[in-house]
């Protein structure tokens, strides 16, 4: 007795051609609807733990939105000075710093030899600031005061961290912990990490002792796609972590702890247009949050009355 077998071609085909035009309905779907995914992600709020306390549980709405700093191009790190009331900026391609009000209006420029691509600025004290050069890797100490009109960072010291090297994603971010005397540093991306170094500068009469330390739960933990710069609370000694990727200032208790969200967003605290490029963060002793974005833009964000 002979058998035979129907061919299965035809219906292997069909399920093939079946399965092509439901996997690029798929894709279509998801590019249509990234733009709106990607939103929702960037304004869901953080629920996860009680935020009473939390820098960012104020009500903060822009009143400095956008405002341009004439002649002024890559700007890319800021920090207050409480001793002369003004903020400090540096800018990252022909490096400059910048000294600005508390308004946003430019008071001087000093041009700079020895920085090669400035990212961010932090305020030690007595007219001391710490610069992250990412091109160099390093952390470069120069002094500012009233008569400086050129910052030569050629023989200033430094401390070299050559962790991790990645090409053009590296240090974003700078904050200083006055009374522990630690410093901050912020890495880009790829990976993406926040050191903690202490030791550096030294003090008058005091001995090299320099010590890294890498917290993995600050990189396990932020939702973030990068890190553009930061801040710490000197009152909760909460970090403010600023991303330009997922548009938005994320909080960390000083448990590591996610528990505060603020979107750059149009519409959002009262800003009319997204924030382009966010590059810097900082504070004042007034509770002002300031930032500035590539190519020369300024804001500040404000409590309200209530707060």
């Amino acid at each position: 007795m002979s058998s035979s077998t129907a061919p299965r071609g035809r219906p292997t085909r069909y399920l093939v051609f079946l399965a092509a035009i439901i996997s690029l309905g798929v894709v279509v779907a998801t590019v249509i609807a990234w733009p709106f995914l990607f939103r929702w992600w960037i304004e869901r709020p953080f629920h996860d733990y009680d935020d009473r306390v939390g820098v960012l549980s104020g009500d903060y709405y822009v009143d400095i939105d956008g405002v341009r700093i004439p002649d002024v191009d890559n700007l890319s790190g800021i920090t207050f000075d409480p001793d002369r009331n003004t903020l400090i900026a540096v800018t990252n391609q022909s490096p400059e710093i910048l000294e600005l009000s508390l308004d946003g209006r430019l008071l001087r420029r000093i041009p700079t030899n020895g920085l090669q691509d400035p990212e961010a600025i932090e305020y030690l004290g007595r007219g001391r600031y710490l610069v992250a050069d990412e091109q160099i890797q390093a952390l470069v100490e120069v002094h500012i005061d009233d008569d400086t009109s050129l910052v030569d960072a050629g023989g200033s010291a430094r401390l070299a961290i050559g962790i991790e090297l990645n090409g053009n994603k590296g240090f974003e971010g700078l904050s200083y912990d006055h009374d522990e005397r630690r410093i901050f540093v912020a890495k880009e991306k790829d990976p993406l990490r926040i050191y903690e170094v202490s030791g550096f500068p030294v003090e008058d009469n005091e001995t090299l002792d320099i010590h890294i330390l890498r917290d993995a739960r600050y990189d396990q933990r932020l939702p973030i796609g990068d890190i553009s710069g930061i801040h710490l609370d000197a009152t909760t000694k909460h970090l403010l972590i600023l991303s330009d990727e997922s548009r938005r200032i994320i909080e960390m208790d000083r448990h590591k702890r996610v528990i505060r969200s603020l979107p750059l967003l149009a519409g959002r605290h009262g800003l009319m247009m997204d924030i382009p490029q966010a590059e810097g963060i900082t504070m004042d002793d007034q509770g002002n949050i300031y930032l500035v974005s590539e190519p020369n833009l300024f804001y500040r964000f404000t409590l309200s009355a209530g707060d």
